[in-house]
């Protein structure tokens, strides 16, 4: 009948979504990310976060770049606005060469493909190589955003351990020997090799060749994400895998942390073939990453020291990580963590009996807010470790919020003391009242 709306009622039972029935198998398997679960209450003034991990932009040109806008805008505004090439712009890939040589990287412009930030070029990787079941191997911790992508695509994430020198070439081979001798189908090599996030750890130059050797001879792609690499404290990067093995890997590189998260451009490089596939797969998904963006971009590499502006960036970062290592040790002695040369994560681990994601509440409370180790396992692991981010407060809000932590951490320990684990049924089933929005512990 005109003017009715149509409600779905087949097996929809007492559901609250009459469409339940009708989505797709994988899109049953998407969960919350548990730190964008934790920005409406981690954004507030009063809570000091440690969670997120926001490049800190109050040092751009901000002047330099509203006048280069406006005048990109006024000469080639009909082009900057205008649909472009699904690959990308050949101006912004020339560019993204001269950025991939601090990383001894040496490629054609037409093995670059630009993307919408290198998430999306996780996506088109995983969307060319995985089918449902196969297998990505995955640093133990990984990048949430990056397991998000693997569940979607209904992939098994397998983890192999690391250490303070990153991925463990023995336990990889170990892991990829085990799951070919089960029948598993391995796919990828997912790794952050520089200042790995969450881990902070960077895979040492020695074991980067065993890394590619071990891959080649298992007949697995690697996916080498690179989002920190010109972000060391005191050097330019170690050589990444690309070039070692150019036809080997699938470099991911991002300019949200060397410039602006909110132009939106990253890129992948990749060997010929798989570049074509992933041409093919962002032009279906996208048509063409933005004019605006890339044009933009160019025109802040062409006009101003941009190499300066990171090395600026280096010093900000590594004097806030200063601050945090200083405040670790000053407020949470019964932790450990790692000791980062580079990027913008710490991670530590927790004394014995805490569980993180049990914790997180009660830190909200106490206006202080992290990230629980379990978002970085598809596994489950991880309860015992937090992840800190220092890369955006300023020093003396980083040691109140050490400070704050300290405080809920030293609690914790009592209630294991006195309960045997600082999980509380009686507490934790009721709200707090601090005015505060505290998630439970299985909302974040």
């Amino acid at each position: 009948m005109e003017g009715t709306f149509f409600v779905a009622t087949h097996s929809q039972g007492t559901r609250l979504d009459p469409w339940f029935d009708s989505y797709a198998e994988r899109a049953h398997g998407m969960r919350s990310s548990e730190i964008r679960a934790l920005f409406a209450v981690a954004s507030r003034p009063e809570v000091v976060s440690l969670a997120g991990g926001m490049p800190n932009l109050s040092s751009l040109p901000m002047d330099h770049i509203a006048e280069i806008s406006a005048r990109l805008l006024k000469d080639r505004g009909t082009r900057a606005l205008q649909y472009g090439s699904g690959q990308g712009e050949v101006e912004m890939r020339e560019a993204i060469l001269d950025v991939m040589r601090y990383d001894s990287i040496s490629v054609h412009p037409d093995d670059i493909v630009v993307t919408t930030g290198s998430q999306q070029a996780l996506d088109l990787v995983t969307e060319v190589f995985i089918d449902p079941g196969d297998v990505i191997v995955a640093e133990a911790p990984s990048y949430v955003g990056a397991l998000g992508v693997f569940r979607a695509y209904q992939a098994e994430v397998v983890h192999t351990p690391m250490d303070e020198d990153g991925l463990i070439p023995e336990e990889l081979e170990a892991t990829l020997t085990r799951l070919e001798a089960a029948g598993k189908r391995v796919k990828l090599l997912y790794t952050v090799p520089n200042y790995h996030n969450p881990a902070g750890v960077t895979l040492s130059l020695e074991r980067r060749p065993q890394i590619i050797d071990i891959c080649r001879r298992h007949l697995v792609l690697i996916l080498e994400d690179n989002p920190y690499g010109l972000l060391g404290f005191d050097s330019d990067p170690i050589p990444a895998l690309k070039s070692f093995a150019p036809d080997g890997v699938v470099y991911l590189g991002s300019f949200s942390k060397m410039f602006g998260p909110g132009y939106r451009i990253g890129w992948a490089a990749a060997p010929h073939a798989v570049r074509e596939k992933l041409v093919l797969a962002s032009e279906s998904a996208i048509l063409c990453p933005s004019q605006l963006g890339q044009l933009s971009i160019v025109e802040y590499l062409n006009t101003w020291d941009w190499y300066g502006q990171v090395k600026q960036y280096r010093g900000e970062y590594r004097t806030r990580c200063e601050a945090m290592m200083s405040a670790l040790e000053e407020y949470l002695p019964m932790c450990s963590w790692t000791k980062p040369d580079g990027g913008f994560y710490t991670w530590v681990t927790l004394p014995d009996g805490l569980d993180a994601k049990a914790m997180l509440p009660r830190a909200v409370k106490n206006l202080v807010a992290y990230v629980s180790g379990t978002a970085f396992y598809d596994d489950g692991q991880g309860s015992d470790h937090i992840r800190l981010s220092f890369c955006y407060p300023p020093p003396d809000t980083i040691r109140e919020g050490v400070r704050r932590l300290s405080q809920v951490v030293s609690a914790e320990l009592e209630m294991v003391e006195l309960f045997g684990t600082n999980t509380h049924p009686e507490r934790d089933r009721h709200p707090d009242h601090s005015g505060v929005d505290t998630p439970s512990p299985d909302q974040v």
